[in-house]
């Protein structure tokens, strides 16, 4: 996903917020080595999406999103929440449709992707 600090963050930090939909944020308590590490496997397999849709390699592509999609779980964007309150996940949906809307709604229309 695109960087969260050009975006507006919820409160909480568990989301941030990209055309009124939630994104949910990596776990903040990766060490940054490991948070790191996970960022470059993320873009390298991001890099290798492109390149099999370029090639039109189906089977490089079905491979290469699987890595995406690994680096995402590990990073804590996807899979299981990160946090331990038992709050529910609101990743993808509308910010408009969940509990941050009233928070959202009050934010200056610049600070609004």
């Amino acid at each position: 996903m695109s960087n969260p600090q050009k975006y507006p963050a919820t409160p909480d930090g568990r989301y941030f917020v990209v055309r009124e939909r939630l994104w949910r944020t990596s776990n903040p308590a990766l060490p940054d080595d490991e948070r790191q590490r996970l960022v470059d496997r993320l873009m390298q397999a991001r890099r290798e999406v492109g390149s099999a849709l370029k090639a039109r390699d189906l089977a490089a592509e079905r491979t290469a999103r699987a890595a995406v999609d690994a680096a995402k779980r590990d990073l804590g964007e996807r899979g299981p929440v990160w946090w331990t309150d038992g709050a529910p996940d609101y990743n993808r949906r509308m910010v408009s449709n969940t509990p941050y809307a009233a928070w959202y709604a009050a934010l200056p229309e610049e600070r609004k992707s």
